[in-house]
């Protein structure tokens, strides 16, 4: 699939502007917490939504203003997650209400998000008195600004924006997302916000964000927690005045899901290598598979273990811990026809081969194992399917910011 990164953010397919702003949720911090994402046009729109069994407030208010399948703008706010609250769903509420009045639309065409505390009232004080500061920001080159505003612990800005044709015609994809701890497949402590110009069907633009998230977003797994608040939502403007993509397999749907799947991943991998604490990226490489669904449950199991988390932060190459999460992985493997590699920038090393451990250079596996991207490619040798995990080292600082989060 041929795309290529642009700049602009969130902002670079037509008709979208963004803005983030500080009004002061959490007392004392400084930090952007308020961002705001506009379409000049009506959006065909599309979410997927944590699988956790409490959901935030804002969930709920999302779905049943995404019923008719159009929105024209998202408010998200950090600091408080509006989770657990008996006045959760009356301020979530409220947020779209605010946001619409100043932007002259209907409170029904807003997609609400939070993220931050579990448990504590949402004061809703600073956000209406700071709306009409954060309309009035809302630029073209707003993507980071909004970006930075729904950041809790995450260290690192993740937006990204590609360019890419439809039958001739040039279209455009963005993402930004927030996402540093409590991150596991089937959703995470996550927020995702996309933007596309692309003309397409309704009923296509969702099945291929949820088909997407699956092979992305589902496949990140920083600590095994997963949270409340997940959300990754797309809006399309039809800006590009493309032929209006109708079905699936036609080279405009392939384009478009190409470009689609290359946004995610990127953002994936952003959050996969912002984990709370992590100094590490792993990303978790596994082919040769009987089917898809055992490649994907071999590679999650591998990138949640703990202790190949450990290993990787300390260089180790211990590859037993590697053949240990295929072990218990709730699929069955044949371990005799198992190989593993472990590859970076310092180069690949073999040291595992039919479910055995084979004579390999300690010094050169620990200088693979000190860079910043591992891989652990994995072949069960069984078939020709493959699946990618992302995940990250588990250090001592995980531990440091999650004993004092709340406090």
């Amino acid at each position: 699939m041929e795309f290529q990164k642009i700049n602009g953010g969130i902002c670079a397919p037509l008709g979208f502007t963004a803005a983030g702003i500080h009004c002061g949720i959490k007392p004392n911090n400084p930090k952007k917490d308020l961002a705001l994402i506009f379409s000049r046009v009506p959006c065909k729109a599309a979410a997927v939504y944590t699988t956790n069994k409490v959901k935030g407030a804002p969930i709920t208010v999302t779905k049943s203003h995404l019923e008719d399948g159009h929105v024209q703008a998202v408010i998200v706010n950090s600091g408080n997650a509006n989770t657990c609250n008996a006045d959760g769903v009356q301020k979530a509420e409220q947020m779209c209400s605010l946001a619409a009045k100043e932007l002259g639309i209907h409170a029904q065409d807003v997609i609400v998000a939070s993220t931050g505390v579990i448990g504590q009232p949402l004061p809703i004080e600073p956000i209406a008195s700071h709306v009409r500061q954060l309309t009035e920001a809302l630029s073209a080159d707003g993507s980071t600004d909004a970006a930075q505003a729904i950041m809790t612990t995450d260290t690192r800005i993740k937006e990204i924006a590609v360019e890419f044709s439809v039958d001739g015609t040039v279209c455009r994809i963005a993402g930004i997302s927030k996402g540093s701890g409590m991150i596991h497949p089937n959703m995470a402590t996550m927020l995702g916000f996309l933007t596309t110009d692309v003309n397409i069907k309704k009923s296509l633009l969702s099945q291929a964000l949820s088909k997407v998230a699956k092979d992305t977003f589902n496949m990140v797994s920083v600590d095994g927690d997963t949270s409340t608040n997940d959300m990754v939502s797309i809006m399309a403007s039809g800006l590009a005045g493309n032929k209006k993509i109708k079905e699936q397999g036609t080279p405009g749907y392939q384009a478009f899901y190409g470009a689609l799947m290359g946004v995610c991943t990127y953002l994936a991998r952003m959050m996969a290598k912002d984990g709370e604490g992590a100094t590490k990226l792993i990303e978790c490489k596994v082919h040769g598979a009987s089917s898809d669904e055992q490649a994907k449950i071999v590679a999650k199991s591998i990138v949640m273990s703990n202790l190949t988390k450990a290993a990787v932060f300390g260089a180790d190459a211990n590859w037993g811990r590697v053949l240990c999460a295929i072990g218990y992985a709730q699929t069955e493997v044949d371990v005799q026809k198992v190989d593993v590699t472990f590859e970076s920038k310092a180069g690949s090393i073999l040291v595992c081969q039919n479910g055995a451990g084979v004579a390999f250079d300690e010094a050169l596996a620990k200088k693979i194992l000190l860079e910043e991207e591992i891989v652990i490619d994995v072949n069960l040798n069984s078939g020709k399917c493959e699946k990618t995990a992302y995940g990250c080292d588990l250090t001592y600082d995980y531990v440091k910011i999650n004993g004092d989060y709340r406090t």
